[in-house]
């Protein structure tokens, strides 16, 4: 039951910091644009991953796309990490492993909701 209630904080937690960025991506906000821009990103392409980031963040919660929504979003972190070793941005790639590890942990308790 606790595990389960944990779990639930987790997911709750990755959904808001998903929909968070998602959304600061899809709106093109300056930050945004600077960061994927030193990657050579267009603000089209910001925008675009801006948009599945947030399709990752619902599909999150629900028991049928849970694994989908996860596997996106950590591909989304890890395409973002990768991009910062090879800008040689260790802080950067640093600040992105937890997000990373946090979707590894979901994954691996699952959808509280599942049968």
């Amino acid at each position: 039951m606790i595990l389960k209630i944990t779990n639930t904080v987790l997911i709750l937690f990755a959904v808001f910091m998903g929909i968070k960025q998602g959304w600061a991506m899809l709106t093109a906000k300056p930050e945004m644009l600077e960061m994927f821009g030193k990657w050579n990103f267009s603000k089209n392409a910001v925008i675009i991953n801006g948009a599945v980031t947030l399709l990752a963040s619902v599909l999150i919660l629900f028991p049928k796309t849970f694994l989908w929504g996860n596997f996106l979003m950590a591909a989304g972190i890890l395409m973002i990490i990768c991009l910062q070793l090879v800008s040689k941005d260790l802080k950067g790639a640093a600040i992105e492993i937890p997000f990373l590890l946090l979707n590894l942990i979901i994954i691996y308790l699952q959808h509280p909701l599942r049968n």
